[in-house]
């Protein structure tokens, strides 16, 4: 099942995408977490054409098809969505694997570099003779089960529908290719790949899904569904040039305190340093402060100089042309700096056209992006998995620990976020039910053969990893893992491993794992198509306990159940 893009049929999705007003780097609005997106890979050169290696000339790595996506897995007879995704059978040769790859909470547009051997998936493919998919997630771009973004639409967004969606394609597609109807995983061997969300997500489904992926290879995939992710920073913290530390966690502590008192000259004369003397809430302020260390997020090893995480640290570090020892120039120096910093350089390259308090501001529910529900809205998508069943939210650390970040952002702020965007679904801010989410799908303790996984020292989202320095978990043959010196995905890409070493030898020991597993996998003459008759609903057989999660500490007084 699969469907060449129509014009006509992009154009008419096209028009109901979200048009409300967004930040410059995309996101609604600023005291709003960065979203992990696995790095962009561009494709060749689109003018050179696409030839299999027999010869043929193939379609372009951006040509769209459309597979028929169930709508409910658990409801077959409520019909099919169009699910889109991109396709090459470049080093494709009979008996050769499938290698599946979603980039998770995204637009899919834009990921068909994924095709390529210019990716850790088409490396995979360039050695083993395979075939290269990437497949947009329900819910995000054009693919969407229903036409808005509507609580009663997203009752089928969840974790265990995606992983059902990788299940039903698999079984059920025909692929664009010489013999693209009898590649189902009962006939030849496929391989799931993903990184970050999707990366985890390639754990989940195989621990779900058990025989159904010959192999799979998961790039800091975040397994371990957290509430209070505060580890979030702790790379940052240890990894960042030590003087930038130590005067970012002086003023944090200044701002932590001055904010918690009722000296109001003093709390108005902090707002004004950094060009938020408009805002309201105190939380708010404080809080559009971690925006500095959230731009860890967008280094990559081949970033170079110049990146807006180190503009900041020099602005704070530099002083007439002399860098600040690693105990840093202090809190005077550093608090002075910071504003001058986001004053005349840093606000408005965040908010763009906006005020501060439309920008920074979370307690006003008028504004438009709280109630939007038209499609393509990826942080909207994004954060109803966050509110219900994977937290990661990213606050401050806890009392006597080192924090980059403030503590006056704590969960109960962000989940009321929830409640804001999601009222219909949350009367009071819910509880992301990340415990049922870590027994379904093991989290860290995932043990499972033939699962590659790649992480970085760097990383910010290391702690939720496999690699979290909370837990030691064992390299196997069977369940490698791979940590390098790279940041969020870096081993994704193949130009991160001619560049650093410690990523090359994990690209080249995924290589041999995958060589080593396709080799020994045989035809099953199971996993063929699911057959789902229309007329009748039938379900898939999954773990739903009947629990009720109630709140779990101080944080969440007066919060509802989930």
């Amino acid at each position: 099942m699969y469907f060449l893009s129509s014009l006509g049929f992009v154009a008419s999705l096209a028009t109901v995408a979200s048009v409300v007003a967004r930040l410059p780097d995309g996101r609604l609005h600023g005291n709003m977490m960065r979203p992990a997106n696995v790095p962009f890979v561009s494709p060749p050169d689109p003018g050179v054409p696409v030839t299999s290696r027999n010869g043929t000339t193939l379609p372009p790595y951006t040509t769209v098809y459309y597979f028929d996506q169930l709508i409910d897995h658990n409801n077959p007879s409520l019909g099919t969505f169009k699910q889109r995704f991109w396709h090459t059978y470049e080093f494709y040769e009979s008996g050769g694997p499938i290698i599946l790859m979603t980039p998770g909470e995204t637009n899919a547009d834009g990921y068909s570099g994924y095709l390529t051997n210019r990716t850790i998936n088409g490396l995979i493919a360039q050695q083993q003779n395979g075939s290269t998919i990437v497949l947009e997630h329900r819910f995000y771009g054009l693919s969407n089960p229903y036409p808005d973004l509507s609580v009663k639409s997203l009752r089928v967004h969840t974790i265990q529908q995606a992983i059902d969606d990788l299940e039903y394609f698999a079984k059920n597609v025909n692929l664009p290719m010489p013999g693209g109807d009898s590649v189902t995983p009962d006939k030849a061997p496929w391989v799931l790949i993903g990184g970050s969300y999707a990366g985890a997500l390639t754990s989940w489904t195989m621990v779900n899904k058990p025989n159904l992926f010959a192999a799979g290879y998961a790039s800091s995939g975040v397994v371990q569904a957290i509430l209070d992710f505060w580890q979030y920073f702790e790379p940052i913290r240890t990894n960042m040039p030590a003087n930038c530390s130590a005067d970012v966690q002086a003023v944090i502590a200044h701002v932590d305190k001055t904010f918690s008192s009722k000296n109001a000259a003093a709390i108005n004369a902090l707002k004004e340093n950094f060009g938020l003397g408009n805002m309201t809430h105190l939380d708010d302020v404080a809080g559009a402060l971690r925006n500095n260390l959230w731009d860890w997020q967008s280094l990559q090893i081949t970033s170079g100089a110049g990146t807006q995480f180190y503009r900041f640290c020099d602005a704070l570090e530099v002083k007439n042309g002399v860098k600040a020892p690693a105990s840093g120039f202090g809190l005077q120096n550093a608090l002075q700096a910071w504003g001058k910093y986001w004053r005349t350089t840093y606000l408005s390259g965040l908010c763009g056209q906006q005020d501060a308090e439309t920008c920074l501001g979370t307690y006003d529910t008028s504004l438009e992006f709280w109630s939007d529900t038209t499609i393509d809205n990826a942080e909207r998508s994004w954060m109803w998995i966050v509110c219900n069943e994977v937290g990661y939210l990213q606050e401050g650390a806890p009392l006597g620990r080192p924090s980059l970040v403030t503590r006056l952002v704590q969960p109960s702020y962000d989940l009321r976020q929830c409640q804001q965007m999601f009222p219909a679904a949350f009367p009071r801010p819910p509880v992301p039910n990340t415990l049922l989410t870590n027994l379904k799908y093991r989290g860290w303790n995932v043990r499972i053969k033939n699962l590659f996984f790649a992480n970085g020292i760097r990383d910010p989202w290391r702690d939720a990893t496999i690699s979290s320095t909370s837990v030691s978990v064992p390299s196997t043959s069977n369940q490698p893992i791979g940590l390098g010196d790279g940041f969020h995905c870096s081993d994704l890409g193949v130009s991160a491993g001619e560049v650093d070493p410690t990523i090359a030898a994990i690209q080249t020991a995924a290589l041999a794992s995958m060589k080593k597993w396709l080799a020994a996998w045989k035809p099953t003459g199971r996993g063929g198509p699911i057959k789902t008759p229309r007329s009748s609903p039938q379900t898939v057989p999954r773990i739903n306990p009947p629990f009720t999660f109630k709140p779990i500490n101080a944080w969440f007084k007066n919060s509802g159940n989930l």
